[in-house]
Formats: structure tokens, C-alpha cells, sequence
């Protein structure tokens, strides 16, 4: 007998591993301050961000639904002590208040020049997870004088990146999921205004249920390294990956040709949640590929 898969029993384990990675990252929290943070006033709304230590500038950027601390906790410490760590909360994300402005790509990849021009960086490296790999790679088409070097974590910059199952389970996402749970908690902490949450989710369910596609062509025109870190498991197409890797100049026999500048790193036994949780594993092909 064929057993019918309710939205619930897909979303279900997206949302059970999302606790765990929040219960784990707020019982140890973020151990140091940063030494700056505030607003850029940035195509008609104040964007928040935080900057930590000093050296050569790195710019992180988040997933959906998370705030800075929530994402990068645990890495933000280390990658500080020798680099200046700028890190953005997208629109309506954490400090950044909501704005009725249309949320797309395109925008928020400008968002965050227009951080770096508030900041006077002219060029960093750039770091994104999921959502915010998505915007990394938007950046780096609009204004890839921009970026020095470019790693994308657990994400792609097309729909059909993901696997099916994770393209269906987007489009079924409904608010009264999200309510009273660790992501409401992380917003309520620290939102400037803390009864936006219905019309934020709003807005980001048909932000991340809308289709989109940056073009093969436009991957391939990359001349910055790119670092490309997935977990086995994480819910990407493993073959479009390979693609995408292709189309940066990887996937060559190296004893017979030149090692490509670009890299990808498959994370064994990692799910998408999972997989920021190897600080350890991520910091260390961070170090090596940035050096």
C-alpha cells in the first residue's frame, strides 16, 4: 500500500534539526562583542551588520530566517582573530527592520555593496550559506570586481539545484509552521519590532517559493576562485553541483592538467541544517582556500 506523504512529514525533520542547531548554538552563544556594529542606509532601508577584528575583510551572509549569531557563531571567534569579519542581516532578518520592499536577489545583493561602500571596503572575500550563497552568487554577477574570493556553503543559484523534494517542500511552506518556534524566538529577540513577524514570514515564503535561474553562462564567466562546500545530504542536486563545478573550471584529471583555482568539498553524513554545525570541518577548508 502506497503511503501518502503529508507537507508536515517533509517539513517535520527541517524543523526538528533547525532546533537542535539553535539549542546548540544559543547554549554556547557568541563569545566575543563586536568591535563596530549599526546601520547602512542602503536603497531605502537600514541594513545591519557587525564587524570583528581587523586584516584582510571577509563578508558573511546568512540563511533564511537566521540572524548572525544564529548562523555564525561559532566560526565568527575564529575567523576574527586574523581577518576583519563583516556580517549582514538581510531585510527584515534579525536588527534589520521589515520593509515592504520587494525582496528578490538582484536587491539584496545590493544591499550588501551598499554595506561595504558605508564601510569604505572596496574588495573582500565573501561567504554565504544557503539563502545567503544565493545572494553570493548574485553578487558576484552584478559586481564581481567586488569579491577577491567567493565559498558558497550548501547552496546554488538556480531552483533546480535543489532536489525536488526540497523545491516541493519550499512551495508548501505555510506560516503556522514557523510560529512558536526557535526561528520566532530569534526574530523576537532581537527584531526592532517584533509584531512584523506574520508580514515577514509572508514575504519570505513567496521570496524562497519563487523560482529562479542566474544562468550557466553567467557562472562560467567567474574569474574569482570559488570555494563550493556541500553536505552529502544536504538537499542539493549532487549532479547539478558537479555541473556547477564544471562550469568553474573544475572537475579536471589534475596529475594531467593544472589544479583548478576553484574547489568543492562534499562534507560526508551532513544535512543542510547539519552541516553548519561543523565548525571545525568548515573553518578548516575556509582557512586553507582564503589563505
Amino acid at each position: 500500500m502506497k503511503r501518502v506523504i503529508k507537507e508536515s512529514d517533509v517539513l517535520k525533520p527541517v524543523l526538528i534539526m533547525a532546533m537542535l542547531f539553535f539549542t546548540a548554538f544559543q547554549s554556547k552563544g557568541q563569545q566575543n562583542k563586536p568591535a563596530e556594529s549599526g546601520y547602512a542606509p542602503v536603497n531605502g532601508i537600514k541594513v545591519y551588520y557587525e564587524v570583528y577584528g581587523e586584516g584582510r575583510p571577509i563578508v558573511l551572509l546568512h540563511g533564511a530566517f537566521y540572524t548572525i549569531e544564529l548562523n555564525w557563531a561559532k566560526l565568527i571567534p575564529e575567523l576574527s582573530k586574523t581577518r576583519k569579519v563583516i556580517a549582514i542581516e538581510f531585510q527584515g532578518h534579525g536588527h534589520t527592520p521589515y520593509s515592504d520592499r520587494k525582496l528578490d536577489l538582484a536587491t539584496l545583493a545590493s544591499d550588501v555593496i551598499g554595506v561595504m561602500d558605508h564601510l569604505k571596503v572596496d574588495s573582500a572575500d565573501v561567504a554565504g550559506y544557503s539563502m545567503g550563497g544565493s545572494v553570493a552568487y548574485q553578487l558576484a554577477i552584478q559586481s564581481p570586481k567586488r569579491i577577491r574570493k567567493l565559498v558558497i556553503i550548501s547552496s546554488t543559484y538556480k531552483s533546480t539545484g535543489w532536489r525536488p523534494e526540497v523545491a516541493n517542500a519550499f512551495k508548501a511552506f505555510k506560516p503556522e509552521f514557523f510560529n512558536n518556534t526557535p526561528f520566532q524566538t530569534a526574530y523576537d529577540a532581537v527584531a526592532p519590532d517584533k509584531t512584523k513577524w506574520p508580514n515577514f514570514l509572508e514575504q519570505m515564503l513567496a521570496f524562497v517559493a519563487t523560482p529562479f535561474d542566474m544562468g550557466d553562462s553567467n557562472i562560467a564567466k567567474f574569474t574569482m576562485p570559488v570555494l563550493i562546500i556541500s553536505g552529502d545530504n544536504d538537499g542539493l542536486d549532487k549532479v547539478e553541483l558537479a555541473k556547477t563545478y564544471q562550469l568553474l573550471g573544475g572537475g579536471v584529471s589534475a596529475d594531467m592538467a593544472p589544479m583548478p583555482k576553484s574547489h568543492l568539498a562534499i562534507v560526508p553524513s551532513q544535512s543542510h541544517v547539519g552541516l553548519m554545525m561543523q565548525t571545525d570541518i568548515i573553518l578548516g577548508y575556509l582557512n586553507d582556500f582564503l589563505k
